[in-house]
């Protein structure tokens, strides 16, 4: 299952957070591809392909959704944008539970709905599960990341139970030099400041930005993959060899490692799930489907996503 090779024919679909870093790059995929992007947007809308829609309440037009082919689901607070409050915490559940809900109970009541509905989720599914192997099998753990995961995913009912193919990508830890985690590690790395969180032995599930948007375009055009997949590379590593690749990759030393305890007090909760945890996912629904790693391994990955922002 490769389908950088052979685009599809051309298809309507439509993208919530379509501005963020995975969104922003599967939007440029899919039009240089020829397909026509329409991306829901919380602001009134700037151009015509826009859509406007209001998830906090609970606002979205159905007729603007009729005649589309696929839908992507991105949208969601930040999980990593600040230290978990009751608050912070309540905001990121419902951002993900109002969003997916609005949308899934559209699409079910359209007269024409799609075919699919590629609703993102995390492998923070799993929770903390330490050296044991997970797959899409495996059930959810305990915690407030599994919590919110389990009900990001159940919020996508409405859409299943009107017959359209749902798809759950479980995304592990993105890597791209423009966002998300890796941008946040590479300032300290290349002072030389870089170091292993906590014990470093925790498990890390990645995943390239390029291997991500392709697994969200395969949920999309690809008919086999149905229900949760999860998007990571076939070799998770633990947090002290990420910290040895990094700092390699970047020629500096990594001899500032972190406390636990330090972590605990910078974030708080935060650092034990997001942080501390050990996940070590596999993506077997990937595999089984054929699906081709643009990078499998750490190196590289972190050389070839370095060498693209340098």
């Amino acid at each position: 299952m490769d389908t950088r090779e052979t685009p599809p024919a051309p298809r309507t679909i439509l993208v919530t957070g379509a501005s963020g870093l995975i969104g922003s790059a599967l939007v440029r995929r899919l039009r240089a591809e020829g397909h026509r992007v329409r991306p829901l947007v919380r602001r009134p809308p700037r151009e015509a392909a826009e859509i406007a829609w209001d998830p906090a309440k609970g606002w979205l037009d159905p007729r603007e959704l009729e005649g589309a082919d696929a839908v992507v689901h991105l949208a969601g607070e930040n999980i990593a944008g600040g230290r978990w409050t009751a608050e912070r915490k309540r905001v990121l559940d419902e951002s993900r539970r109002r969003g997916t809900g609005l949308l899934a109970a559209t699409l079910a009541q359209l007269e024409h709905p799609p075919a699919v509905l590629v609703s993102a989720s995390a492998v923070g599914y799993y929770g903390d599960t330490g050296e044991e192997v997970v797959d899409e099998r495996a059930s959810s753990g305990a915690g407030f990341l599994p919590e919110v995961c389990r009900h990001w995913e159940a919020a996508a009912a409405p859409a299943r139970d009107a017959g359209l193919r749902v798809v759950h990508p479980r995304i592990g830890v993105v890597l791209a030099a423009d966002g998300g985690a890796l941008a946040k590690m590479l300032t300290p790395f290349k002072l030389g400041l870089g170091g292993r969180l906590g014990s470093g032995r925790q498990w890390m599930s990645w995943i390239s930005l390029d291997d991500v948007v392709s697994v969200l375009h395969a949920g999309v055009f690809d008919e086999r993959l149905s229900g949760p997949v999860n998007a990571v590379a076939p070799t998770p590593v633990r947090n002290d060899e990420f910290t040895a690749v990094l700092g390699r990759v970047l020629g500096r030393p990594t001899v500032a490692p972190v406390p636990a305890f330090a972590l605990r007090a910078l974030v708080g909760e935060l650092a034990d799930e997001l942080l501390l945890a050990s996940l070590r996912v596999e993506p077997r629904a990937l595999e089984q489907a054929g699906f081709a790693w643009e990078h499998a391994t750490l190196e590289g990955a972190l050389r070839a996503v370095l060498h693209r922002a340098a």
